[in-house]
């Protein structure tokens, strides 16, 4: 059954930022767009009411406080298994500077997800890859080119870090978007960034409204130039993650 399309005003309190009237009409428009690609694919679960405005948008923007004070700047983006489209295109409508790339391997995904940018007058800003991220990494239209490279519920943060990375330019930030995180995890990551040339920049801990879970984000940065090694062939980051070769 499909509720209210309007969040309530505190989860923009909450967000610490509130989108233009233009902004929330693309935010509701793609709701509508994601409820008709979903009953076709079965995209995701997260579509409406809070499902949709809490796991789905707030999610996706809660950890670009500091980009959001600088939505116009002009930046880089790449959403890695993008799925239905997030964090990806929620970051495009609340970044309009932004270049949004945004890779799945899964075709009738990235054919949806390109039919949603398009509706959203979003197609000037992003464009879409089919294919796995491995390929994406060693591209050399895509290696080395991005400011922010994120991953939303894709893998572990090893194997998400092997992913990302290698796409970050010098001064670029790698965001890790996870559920759980603890002490433990930070110590594996933090072997799997050695070889990455990287380090952990930045852990932020958000508890998402309306007690829908507890959140982290990664903030990951390169100390030097990612090696050529990486990321590895396709399926190898997966099967054997970082720092548990080593």
């Amino acid at each position: 059954m499909e509720e209210s399309s309007e969040p309530a005003r505190d989860l923009w309190t909450a967000l610490r930022w509130e989108p233009s009237p233009e902004q929330l009409q693309d935010l509701i428009k793609l709701q509508e767009l994601l409820r008709h690609w979903n009953r076709q694919l079965n995209l995701t679960r997260l579509v409406e009411g809070e499902d949709y405005w809490i796991n789905q948008v707030f999610d996706s923007l809660w950890p670009l406080t500091e980009e959001l004070k600088s939505s116009t700047s002009s930046r880089e983006c790449i959403d890695v298994g993008t799925g239905g489209g997030f964090p990806g295109l929620a970051m495009a409508i609340a970044l309009p500077g932004t270049r949004m790339t945004l890779v799945d391997s899964v075709g009738r995904k990235t054919a949806a997800v390109h039919a949603m940018a398009s509706a959203l007058g979003l197609s000037k800003r992003t464009r879409i890859r089919t294919e796995r991220i491995e390929a994406t990494g060693r591209d050399r239209t895509c290696r080395g080119r991005f400011d922010l490279a994120v991953a939303r519920a894709v893998a572990s943060a090893p194997v998400v870090a092997e992913y990302l990375v290698p796409l970050l330019r010098d001064s670029g930030e790698a965001l890790l978007y996870r559920g759980q995180w603890s002490d433990a995890d930070s110590t594996d990551l933090t072997k799997a960034l050695k070889p990455l040339k990287a380090t952990i920049h930045d852990v932020q801990t958000l508890q998402l409204p309306a007690g829908r879970g507890v959140r982290h984000v990664l903030r990951v940065r390169s100390v030097s130039r990612c090696p050529d090694t990486y990321p590895r062939p396709i399926g190898v980051p997966g099967k054997v993650p970082l720092g548990t070769a080593q």
